[in-house]
């Protein structure tokens, strides 16, 4: 008893410490003082969106092309060839350099048959295209040198032109 009369004040602090462990320990997990919020997860979706993803689970593969037969691809092939075809080599015409000859193709023209092709107003869509380039086809004679180059003409295109 000595012992607790001495060192009374130690033992009443132990306590106090013990008590409001106590109480935050146990105090804490009662429901009634706090509500606890719960994010839902993919189980609380319910059955029936579960339901929906294992039947579109379990559907056919490729259901939604059962009906349209073999024909389903025809004419990939031609748009493929039509695509990847290489065009002409439009560097032989005089005056269009390395930025036009990649800039031609974007805008639909790769062959000297469609460059011979072009008339005035078909020009003058193609000016307003070109940016800086704007001029260049007629200055440069680009319609009249790809006539000579789409027939083949090397004779007539270096007569007028000069050589390739």
């Amino acid at each position: 008893m000595e012992v607790l009369q001495s060192n009374w004040l130690a033992f009443a602090l132990a306590l106090l410490i013990g008590v409001l462990v106590a109480w935050w320990l146990f105090g804490r997990s009662s429901g009634s003082a706090r509500v606890r919020h719960h994010a839902p997860d993919v189980l609380d979706e319910g059955v029936a969106p579960a339901a929906r993803n294992q039947a579109l689970i379990d559907a056919p593969a490729a259901a939604a092309f059962a009906d349209t037969g073999p024909d389903i691809m025809a004419g990939v092939g031609e748009i493929l060839a039509a695509a990847t075809a290489p065009g002409d080599d439009l560097s032989r015409i005089k005056g269009l350099g390395p930025k036009l000859q990649s800039l031609l193709p974007t805008l639909g023209l790769s062959t000297f048959a469609q460059i011979a092709a072009l008339d005035d107003a078909a020009l003058d869509a193609l000016d307003a295209k070109l940016g800086t380039f704007a001029g260049r086809p007629r200055r440069d004679g680009w319609v009249e040198q790809a006539k000579f180059l789409a027939a083949g003409d090397m004779a007539g295109f270096e007569g007028k032109f000069g050589k390739l």
